[in-house]
């Protein structure tokens, strides 16, 4: 009986000291809530505060657009024409856009966050997020998305995200 105690009390130490030396890990994955940890390889590891990130991003290293958060930007959109009124405009997964104003072919995709429409027809437009909202930047032919809009208006996501 006295070796059955021993041998539970050996065991137990065991899983204890086992535990201890897992405990740095354990307390490393629970910083709290509305931190993300980032764990490098070399180990080291820095802790941020969700309410300090605007967005995450993940960029091969040749590449100099992301592809990565399209998805906020999927689908149908009404926005503003500059002179108050609306059109649609739908972005579709496969980089090809469609309005609902003027020709209707356009492509797109996300770079610095936003999403950036060049038309058939020569004019450019971006959807970005600026606050609590978004808005479309409309480009005249022969401006680029550098130059300053030809007009700007109030852009609504039409579906359900």
């Amino acid at each position: 009986m006295r070796n059955q105690i021993r041998i539970m009390f050996a065991l137990a130490a065991v899983t204890v000291l086992g535990l201890a030396g897992f405990a740095p890990e354990l307390r490393a994955q629970s910083k709290g809530p509305g931190k993300i940890v980032l764990v490098f390889k070399d180990g080291s590891q820095q802790s941020f505060s969700l309410s300090e990130i605007a967005r995450i991003e993940f960029q091969e290293a040749a590449e100099a657009t992301s592809t990565v958060g399209s998805a906020r930007f999927l689908g149908q959109w009404k926005v503003g024409d500059g002179g108050g009124g609306t059109f649609e405009i739908t972005l579709k997964p496969d980089g090809k856009a469609l309005k609902t104003h003027g020709p209707p072919n356009g492509t797109w995709k996300v770079e610095n966050g936003e999403a950036r429409i060049s038309w058939e027809d020569g004019w450019k437009d971006i959807i970005r997020k600026s606050g609590g909202k978004y808005l479309k930047l409309a480009f005249s032919p022969g401006t680029s998305f550098g130059d300053s809009p030809s007009n700007t208006a109030e852009a609504q996501y039409t579906e359900a995200h």
